[in-house]
């Protein structure tokens, strides 16, 4: 049975009944063959804020006309940003995880409200990226992501700098071993134009594992932002979405359990960032495919590291898009048996096929080979214990470590911990702890890197470590475990720890635990004094009574 493009426009704009619905389109310069034609939703992020989603509308441009060369009309909207580098370390930040459920929810409004045939989702900063895909896989009508691009790297001094370097900077100069001046030239020099992060953080991590997932088509995201070459595939992405819509090819057949496994292995073999356990668990739950937090250690433990990334590594996604970019790495697994080749994806061809067309750069040394990788495992485990009974997220990336106990610096606030780092009050064999930043208690689940840039800046990386029911942001980096569940606004255990406690976290048992016994545990949890909510309306109190755990994707749904 062949597929009608027009199969909902038809039902909007067809026949004398919907004649009203018509008078609107024409008073902004629709014509009768516009009409006729399926419509395309072009949903984008642009916001006068941040580099990451700058070149939206301009992409936005050439994905229209896209759509119009293969026989579409575009109809283009917007939908909102937070954007993490700027809202960092305040209370803006917990906005920024809330947004993700407002881009999808503003996404899915407008296509189904205006009874669209198919869409594309452009997005840049974190969260945009799986809000569009969430909503693509609520819509399941043909569509695709398209992901703006990362940023350039900066140059200081012969260094390549991203905005992690910043925050790393703001350490430095607190700790007194860079002064103002220094700051202020990192400061001008980390973020020279349009883009996205350029480390594999949580923007770069999720626009290649929705390359993995087939969502978007493989190589489009890796092109950074500023290259001449990203107009061009705004232009192929609109005359695929065409592709697709008279195909009648819509998301659930691509974001299969198989093919999420593909995106998770492409995270692992790329370092990427703790974030994407959460918004793959968001996906697989709109897309109805089961899925767990254990399933993401089961896939790391047989996938090799193999990028040689930022944060915690040498090069920037730049780099790894000139070393050949992900299909690079999607080759890499497929030989080595841990790629489901036979996977779809948005361009018609399987995974598989788009790995064995992979070009690698010769001489390159972003992406390791398969017989000499950085690690033997992937970049993220999950953990249990009696601080995490539904689990918890800790970073392998970067560091060999396996086991630090430390005592226990208790924070309820991220502020707090921050001002405890920048007066020198946090000292090697610390184990901080900041609770009340979960999903609910937040609100919003806010990402660490103000305190953890900090540390690093200090010198402090390799010998503290921390411990939050918050998040990570991708640029973190050291000895780190998110995502702690159930967090401390549920009655989790984390509300049960105190100053002094003894913390210890083995990754090779995937444990992280509090020396005390259960009755001792129990006890305490029956005393905590939980703080008052800080939020009790508007958009914050709402999620906050919403929202799912950290262990089940933080969805709202």
């Amino acid at each position: 049975m062949t597929f009608d493009p027009r199969h909902q426009s038809r039902v909007l704009l067809d026949g004398a009944d919907r004649a009203a619905a018509r008078t609107y389109f024409r008073a902004v310069g629709f014509t009768d063959e516009d009409l006729a034609r399926p419509l395309v939703g072009v949903a984008h992020c642009w916001i006068e804020l941040t580099p990451c989603n700058s070149n939206h509308r301009k992409l936005a441009e050439k994905v229209k006309e896209g759509v119009r060369a293969a026989g579409g009309t575009p109809i283009e909207f917007n939908t909102i940003s937070v954007t993490d580098g700027i809202a960092m370390g305040t209370e803006g930040m917990k906005a920024s995880l809330v947004s993700r459920e407002t881009i999808a929810d503003s996404v899915e409004l407008v296509v189904r409200g205006h009874l669209l045939d198919g869409f594309v989702g452009i997005s840049g900063c974190d969260k945009t990226i799986p809000g569009m895909v969430m909503a693509m896989a609520r819509l399941n009508l043909p569509s695709l992501m398209l992901y703006g691009g990362s940023i350039l790297y900066g140059e200081y001094r012969g260094r390549r700098l991203t905005v992690q370097d910043v925050f790393e900077a703001i350490g430095a100069h607190n700790a007194g071993k860079i002064d103002a001046t220094e700051l202020h030239a990192i400061e001008c020099a980390a973020c020279p134009g349009d883009g996205a992060c350029g480390g594999q953080f949580t923007a770069n991590t999720m626009a290649t594992a929705f390359e993995m997932l087939g969502v978007s088509p493989m190589g489009f995201n890796d092109v950074p932002a500023p290259d001449a070459r990203k107009e061009e595939i705004a232009f192929a992405t609109g005359k695929l979405a065409m592709d697709l819509l008279r195909g009648g090819v819509p998301p659930r057949k691509i974001i299969t359990k198989k093919a999420i496994e593909n995106a998770i292995a492409g995270v692992m073999a790329t370092g990427g960032s703790t974030n994407a356990v959460l918004h793959l668990l968001a996906v697989a739950r709109e897309a109805g495919v089961k899925l767990t937090i254990d399933e993401f250690d089961r896939i790391s433990r047989r996938t090799p590291l193999l990028a040689d990334l930022k944060p915690w590594g040498a090069y920037t996604a730049p780099e790894m898009y000139a070393a050949g970019g992900m299909a690079v790495v999607a080759k890499r697994l497929l030989d080595a048996g841990l790629l489901h080749g036979s996977e779809l994806t948005v361009t018609g061809r399987t995974i598989g096929d788009e790995a064995r067309a992979a070009r690698e750069t010769p001489g390159q040394k972003v992406i390791r080979p398969l017989a000499s990788p950085i690690a033997a495992h992937g970049g993220l485990a999950i953990l249990h214990g009696n601080l995490a009974p539904d689990g918890c997220v800790a970073k392998l990336a970067g560091h060999t470590q396996e086991v630090f106990r430390g005592r226990a610096r208790v924070f309820d606030r991220e502020e707090d911990a921050f001002v405890a780092v920048k007066g020198g009050r946090i000292k090697a064999g610390d184990f901080i702890v900041i609770r009340y930043e979960g999903p609910k208690g937040g609100p919003g689940m806010r990402e660490m890197l103000h305190v953890t840039g900090a540390l690093q800046g200090a010198g402090l990386g390799s010998s503290v470590a921390l411990m939050t029911d918050g998040r990570f942001s991708g640029a973190s980096h050291g000895f780190m475990v998110g995502h702690v569940a159930p967090e401390a606004a549920v009655g989790g255990p984390i509300a049960a720890l105190r100053n002094g406690d003894t913390i210890v976290i083995d990754i090779t048992k995937r444990k992280l635990e509090v020396e005390l016994t259960p009755a001792e545990l129990t006890k305490r949890l029956k005393t905590v004094k939980r703080p008052k909510p800080r939020y009790t309306w508007g958009a914050l109190a709402k999620y906050a009574r919403l929202v799912s755990s950290a262990s089940d994707g933080a969805v709202t749904g």
